[in-house]
């Protein structure tokens, strides 16, 4: 009897423990709803609030203004540079070499040519002339004497190296401030180049002139680069003005007249011109279209 009452009471308590475990598993069940939902809630917040910012972000492009540029300068762009006359100021790379199609060899002088800015625009009725004044270049501003930054101010430059100007018959569509590039000229063009040769000091007259020299036989071995006679005995008494003879070389203005642009580099601002250029590199050199 013992047994079989104790198999009563385990079948009795079965249901009971059943009806416990489910108990249990109900509020599992909804805390894990309960999570769900407070993440698929929390998600919708995130991207309600992610399409609010990128509507402000859009709406302030659309309302913040385009930048003005500074007084009395011009707007860059990616136009063909216009100017009445081809004439731009740089200065010198190095040289270098290219090959043409053939094989050839041809060598080549690399000149950075700016952007060169409008400084100034000078008119007939006011100056007595028509010309423009392009600068390039920069240098420390506190080298940069007040007049001058007053001058570059008008333009909306800070700094500027170089000033030249130009001749030329009329300055209409000229502005200040406007950009003056290398797009200007194109291969095959004929320019002259002006630069400022090698300074080499002192040198004597067969570096100088080229003289020859005397014999190193009969009696002058220590005669060999000697000058020889400038003048004449008596008379005139005196040496002909213009004489040449020894004396400081290089360091003048030089213009090379023909050279041929072999190719126009707008993203360096380089132009490669055949042959050579006056001058070390850095030099300072201003080109035109020859006329």
């Amino acid at each position: 009897m013992t047994e079989e009452k104790k198999e009563e009471q385990k079948q009795a308590s079965a249901p009971e423990e059943a009806n416990a475990s489910e108990e249990k598993q109900e509020p599992q069940t909804e805390k894990t709803e309960q999570t769900a939902d407070a993440q698929d809630s929390g998600a919708a917040e995130a991207e309600k609030e992610t399409a609010e910012a990128a509507a402000d972000e859009q709406t302030a492009v659309e309302e913040e203004p385009a930048k003005e540029p500074a007084d009395g300068a011009v707007e860059e762009s990616e136009e063909p540079t216009e100017f009445p006359v081809k004439f731009i100021i740089g200065k010198k790379v190095g040289m270098g070499r290219i090959f043409a199609d053939n094989g050839d060899m041809i060598p080549i002088t690399y000149i950075e040519a700016g952007p060169c800015v409008v400084t100034q625009i000078k008119t007939a009725d006011r100056d007595g002339y028509n010309a423009i004044q392009l600068a390039f270049g920069s240098k420390k501003e506190k080298l940069i004497t007040k007049p001058i930054a007053g001058h570059l101010k008008k333009s909306g430059l800070e700094t500027a190296r170089y000033f030249r100007e130009v001749r030329v018959e009329e300055t209409e569509g000229v502005k200040l401030g406007q950009k003056v590039r290398v797009d200007l000229f194109n291969e095959g063009d004929i320019v002259h180049v002006t630069a400022v040769s090698k300074g080499l000091g002192f040198q004597g007259g067969v570096r100088r002139h080229g003289f020859g020299g005397g014999d190193k036989t009969h009696g002058q071995s220590d005669r060999l680069r000697a000058p020889g006679s400038i003048g004449q005995s008596s008379y005139p008494s005196r040496v002909f003005k213009g004489t040449r003879m020894a004396g400081r070389m290089g360091k003048d203005t030089v213009t090379v007249k023909n050279l041929r642009i072999v190719g126009v580099d707008t993203k360096r601002n380089y132009l490669m011109i055949r042959g050579a250029v006056p001058g070390k590199p850095n030099n300072f050199v201003k080109v035109r279209a020859a006329r």
